[in-house]
């Protein structure tokens, strides 16, 4: 990333500190804390149910922002995942320092970071869906000495009343405009809010489902990101849902990443797309430009 990119990118850290956010430092966080007010770190870590869970902290001091940055916190796991048993439920949550990211929906300056899991031994926890996709990536490359690198398609519906003014034709809404789609606003706010996390997006525009019912107007969006590593698109997924599903709330509107919400009209996929490189070049391709062997 050049010196031009970290000036353009959204995340105010990245800017910032013009350097990559895997370069980010436990100081860097302290320093970003204590030069732009920061009052609030919230640890944000998905739980068995796939949803982003918060643990919230007041910078009191320097030396208690050191504490929690370097330790993380410990967490009740029988409450998080149901194959934990309340007899052995210790577990602990550590910031990753390069998923750094300032809350766009708190009123208190706050800075989140994403966490890891650890056992109560401090070894990363095996179950973690975390663990399992990074193993997988180990033994991949491992075995081919190739990286694998992977990138989100997230579709959703976005409900709200019908205004029955400028209607979209019933499941032709492919990369509609307004004022024919009506939440394409909505759409570019989100996609500007999970940019400033830091996700790597490709594009955003509108679906083929797009209909009526009962007084309510569905209509079905898709934000596309680019391909990082594997851990990065798990990340940039789980922090997409997050920044929709809020943003969602405080304009009023309700949002869905089901795959199927009605018989009859488009459903919404999760896809993930896969690179294959070694020493960045990507090697799904031969020099001919057609799929590789």
């Amino acid at each position: 990333m050049n010196h031009e990119n970290f000036l353009l990118n959204a995340n105010p850290l990245v800017a910032f500190f013009q350097k990559s956010p895997r370069e980010f430092t436990k100081a860097d966080i302290m320093r970003y804390v204590a030069e732009h007010g920061i009052r609030m770190i919230n640890f944000l870590y998905p739980a068995g149910d796939g949803r982003l869970k918060t643990l919230n902290f007041v910078v009191t001091d320097r030396a208690y922002l050191d504490t929690i940055l370097s330790c993380g916190e410990r967490v009740d796991g029988s409450s998080l995942f149901r194959f934990i048993g309340a007899g052995s439920s210790d577990l602990y949550v550590l910031p990753r320092f390069s998923t750094a990211f300032v809350d766009p929906f708190a009123e208190i300056p706050t800075l989140c970071l994403l966490c890891s899991y650890f056992d109560k031994d401090g070894r990363p926890l095996a179950s973690s869906s975390e663990q399992t996709l990074l193993k997988a990536a180990e033994a991949f490359r491992e075995v081919t000495g190739m990286e694998f690198e992977a990138m989100g398609e997230l579709e959703y519906y976005v409900i709200k009343p019908d205004e029955e003014r400028y209607p979209a034709v019933d499941q032709r809404a492919y990369h509609e405009s307004a004022p024919f789609a009506k939440t394409n606003a909505f759409r570019a706010k989100c996609m500007l809010a999970i940019a400033q996390t830091g996700a790597q997006i490709k594009y955003g525009h509108s679906e083929v489902g797009n209909f009526s019912q009962d007084g309510l107007v569905y209509e079905q969006n898709e934000i596309e990101f680019l391909p990082v590593p594997v851990r990065e698109a798990a990340d940039q997924l789980v922090i997409a849902k997050w920044i929709i599903r809020n943003l969602a709330y405080e304009e009023g509107l309700d949002v869905t990443f089901a795959p199927k919400i009605t018989t009859g009209k488009a459903g919404s996929g999760l896809h993930v797309h896969m690179r294959i490189t070694r020493d960045g070049e990507n090697l799904m391709l031969d020099d001919s430009g057609k799929l590789s062997n």
